[in-house]
């Protein structure tokens, strides 16, 4: 009886100590909290296929968790102040967070240091063919999806819509891409807006249930001198048959969506995830998550980033050779 006593002391005293040896080396890993956005769009798209990409989940010294957020703006605050280490932000709202011209916030965000470019997000406004709504001025009085609160969708929005000077003459409804989508389909909303990549998963679900059509917005936006006010925004179009029932191009502008890191973000930490992540294969496995992220490569590494890159990110994209 004693012998077996003294067995199993052994063994627990052998186990606590395997408990205590694992427990340091799961320590040792830290964890990044990868930013991403609401149901539905790209942005939480990106943090998830990040995130569960096998080479990633290797890594030694550090883990990914994606996190869901409001957007661009959340993540832009979160990752300035360390509650996220990594995130996804449009290039606008980086500059005018770090110099300080956010809408009603003059805090001066410089602890968020870009990382790569992943893909133009342009803007989208649906509307029922059937509408009349040709112009964003055509939508006052009416009901419209704008985005989730904090969320680049709604800054944007926000931004071009006062711009246009219907900003306080709408009925905005603050909502995700899903939940538009569905109040869209329930005759709720008469419009509703998105500021990600196309084809969105949210348009095609409102495409099932109304036939639709999609406001230019280049030419509202070159009529008001939008872009001589917002230089960072570039023109492009929406390619025909994108969405049912929507056979012509359709003119819009975008902003460029990047991976940004807090400045703290170890350089070697950066350096190793993008190390990951842009090879064929990791490319490979982003396009597979959503088309979109076909615009990924080694070449478009730096490409719309206009504020300081992260130092880890500096090295690795002088590295390729895409960076002076």
């Amino acid at each position: 009886m004693k012998r077996t006593w003294i067995n199993a002391a052994g063994i627990f005293a052998f186990l606590m100590v395997t408990m205590v040896f694992a427990g340091d080396s799961y320590a040792l890993k830290k964890r990044m909290v990868f930013g991403g956005g609401p149901a539905g769009g790209t942005f939480q798209v990106v943090a998830n296929a990040i995130q569960v990409y096998k080479p990633v989940k290797e890594i030694e010294n550090f883990s990914v968790r994606a996190q869901s957020s409001g957007g661009s703006v959340e993540n832009l605050r979160k990752v300035n102040s360390g509650r996220m280490q990594f995130g996804v932000c449009y290039s606008g709202h980086v500059y005018l967070g770090r110099n300080g011209m956010m809408k009603n916030d003059t805090n001066k965000y410089e602890d968020v240091m870009a990382v790569a470019y992943l893909y133009g997000a342009p803007a989208q406004l649906v509307v029922r063919a059937d509408s009349g709504i040709k112009s964003v001025k055509d939508l006052e009085g009416k009901k419209v999806g704008v985005g989730n609160a904090g969320s680049g969708a709604f800054a944007n929005c926000e931004l071009f819509f006062t711009h246009m000077g219907v900003w306080e003459k709408i009925e905005r409804n603050a909502m995700g891409y899903n939940d538009a989508a569905a109040a869209f389909g329930n005759n709720q909303l008469d419009a509703f807006w998105l500021f990600t990549a196309f084809p969105s998963g949210a348009v095609i679900m409102a495409a099932q249930t109304n036939d639709i059509a999609m406001v230019d917005l280049n030419a509202d936006a070159e009529a008001s001198g939008f872009y001589k006010k917002y230089p960072y925004f570039a023109k492009l179009a929406i390619p025909a048959g994108t969405y049912k029932g929507v056979e012509a191009d359709v003119p819009s502008f975008q902003d460029s969506t990047l991976m940004v890191a807090n400045s703290k973000v170890p350089e070697e930490v950066v350096y190793e995830l993008l190390s990951v992540i842009f090879t064929p294969e990791g490319l490979k496995h982003m396009v597979a998550q959503k088309k979109t992220f076909k615009e990924m490569s080694i070449e478009n590494g730096p490409k719309g980033i206009v504020t300081p890159m992260h130092p880890g990110a500096e090295k690795f994209w002088k590295e390729k050779g895409v960076l002076k």
